[in-house]
């Protein structure tokens, strides 16, 4: 029997995950708090997300698995708590902007899957960035492996080549083959030597790699040394402060000399600035002064303090404020082949920490100097400015013209298309990547503008969600031509349906791709790959339709999913 999932909350991406399982042939229920248009009431059940009724309406009791799909981690939390009283046994995938109290929960409770939505499409806005146009993303050997569609046209470089001779490259995994004519499987090509011809479209995961950048000490000064405009700019209102006290200060301090007070220009000094700083000294030197230099003393105290008092407020900011650090940050920004990201969200801060990890010089643009994610960035020494990234001045202190992408992830969708054209208008070679809420309107803004990718994380995460709620643990997910293809681990045990075959059997006669096998604390790949016999103990890895999950779900085992 398939499982009964419900999908709570049919917001954007839970609409979307609804209609993927629905599409995938899964029988399952919505619940959301108001009706949606063109779906019948059995199949969306209307009321309070976390009331007990609601869920029990939706067949709670009955169901396999739980999909919690809204915003908000409070309402979310609550929604889980209620259903785990309700169905102690049910599977919850649950959504948490949070991740590491949904980490926390991970580890807490049984069959409970947090996911996040920032997390799944930072790597695809990554891997836009990067110039790779990705429809997914696997997570193979701790790394996460962009998912592309090879078509196979007259020109392409693979048309007329065996499919055997692509099987066997380590940095490559072929995820799944649809050919142009017939239903040949990716396997069954592979061992008969299949040849790909025009109109054929393979499925590929591609290695990423990481970038190292290094840089001497002498090479980072020097770097400094050439932002000092940046510095004069910042330090502007210090040095100002600090020549008008130095003004104050001389003029007093001729004054003193110049009057018949016996006084050196030492002790006139030292009078002067102990005087106008409030540290005092030496003060009966004006009590039998004329009325006028007492006068005199009088105004410069009070003009004095007032300098000093302001400048001492300048200088602390400079130093101790925002203000170094804006300079720092300034000073840091590299000159080409960098990655603007305009945007320290959720997010944001996700694609930030993607791209430094690959080893990419990173800059971020984020307006809010307290925001939640700026001191992050910081950590990984990544350079922060605190400006608007729709003004030209800001894109252009960050070398725009040189950059090798920018990518606008604001919580705006107007600010991301408004800075991704004014990026495009002071640098038209630029490749931009834009965040768009809604994935219909991406689709449109991608036409309209021609920018290199607008993407909706609904759209890029609700994939992972669908594939998570049908079973297994989910390693990766891609979709294409409507048809939702996922990777995952499966223990072989001794009632698994693979178990005592060979993995090209196994594959062939489920219509799965075999990617590598875990046996007996080695990794198999390859040819050896296809003539392995596998038995109890072994964790398979693989990618199928989704369609066919439900064939596996009374096999699949419980063990420890993966949270994104």
């Amino acid at each position: 029997m398939k499982p009964r999932i419900i999908v709570c909350n049919l917001g954007r991406t839970g609409y979307k995950i609804f209609r993927l399982l629905r599409q995938q042939g899964a029988l399952v229920v919505g619940i959301h708090h108001q009706a949606i248009s063109g779906e019948r009431a059995g199949d969306v059940i209307v009321g309070d997300l976390h009331a007990a009724s609601t869920l029990k309406a939706a067949g709670i009791q009955q169901a396999d698995t739980l999909v919690i799909a809204g915003g908000d981690d409070a309402l979310n939390l609550w929604i889980m708590m209620q259903a785990r009283v309700l169905n102690p046994r049910i599977r919850i995938i649950n959504r948490f902007f949070n991740t590491s109290l949904g980490e926390r929960l991970d580890y807490t409770l049984p069959d409970h899957l947090s996911m996040s939505v920032a997390g799944l499409a930072a790597p695809v806005f990554s891997f836009a960035a990067l110039g790779n146009k990705a429809i997914g993303q696997i997570k193979l050997f701790k790394q996460t492996w962009p998912i592309h569609e090879e078509y196979i046209h007259s020109f392409h470089p693979w048309n007329g080549r065996k499919i055997n001779e692509l099987w066997e490259d380590r940095s490559r995994m072929l995820i799944y083959y649809l050919p142009v004519e017939g239903d040949l499987d990716l396997v069954s090509a592979v061992m008969s030597g299949h040849e790909l011809q025009k109109g054929d479209r393979l499925i590929v995961g591609t290695q990423p790699q990481v970038r190292t950048t290094r840089k001497s000490l002498i090479a980072k000064l020097l770097k400094v040394i050439t932002n000092l405009r940046q510095f004069r700019h910042h330090a502007q209102s210090v040095l100002v402060g600090a020549m008008l006290l130095m003004m104050v200060i001389s003029l007093a301090t001729l004054t003193y000399v110049s009057t018949e007070l016996n006084m050196s220009v030492v002790d006139a000094l030292y009078f002067s600035v102990g005087m106008i700083t409030g540290a005092g000294g030496n003060e009966e030197v004006v009590e039998q002064a004329p009325d006028s230099i007492k006068l005199f003393t009088i105004i410069m105290m009070l003009v004095g303090a007032a300098i000093f008092g302001i400048w001492y407020a300048l200088l602390n900011d400079f130093v101790l404020g925002t203000r170094f650090k804006q300079f720092w940050d300034a000073a840091r920004v590299p000159r080409r082949n960098h990655y603007i990201v305009c945007g320290l969200g959720g997010l944001g801060i996700k694609i930030v920490q993607q791209l430094h990890n690959s080893g990419q010089e990173v800059v971020v643009i984020e307006p809010n100097g307290n925001g939640k994610f700026v001191n992050t960035a910081r950590s990984l020494g990544i350079p922060t400015i605190h400006a608007d990234a729709s003004f030209p001045e800001t894109l252009k202190s960050c070398n725009v013209a040189n950059a090798a992408a920018l990518i606008a992830v604001t919580g705006n969708d107007a600010t991301n298309i408004e800075i991704a054209l004014k990026a495009k208008g002071l640098s038209p070679k630029i490749p931009v990547v834009v965040n768009y809420a809604d994935p219909d309107f991406a689709r449109m803004a991608q036409e309209v503008f021609d920018f290199e990718a607008v993407l909706s994380p609904a759209e890029l995460a609700a994939p992972a969600f669908a594939a998570a709620a049908l079973g297994g643990r989910i390693l990766g997910n891609g979709i294409t031509a409507d048809s939702l293809w996922v990777a995952f681990a499966t223990i072989i045990i001794p009632t698994h349906p693979f178990c005592g075959q060979k993995v090209k059997e196994a594959a062939m006669s489920a219509d799965f791709v075999p990617l590598y096998v875990e046996t007996n604390s080695q990794t198999i790949h390859g040819w050896e790959l296809l003539e392995t016999c596998l038995s109890g103990g072994d964790m398979l890895y693989l990618t199928m339709p989704a369609t066919r999950l439900y064939q596996l779900w009374r096999y699949t085992p419980k063990i420890d999913a993966i949270s994104y």
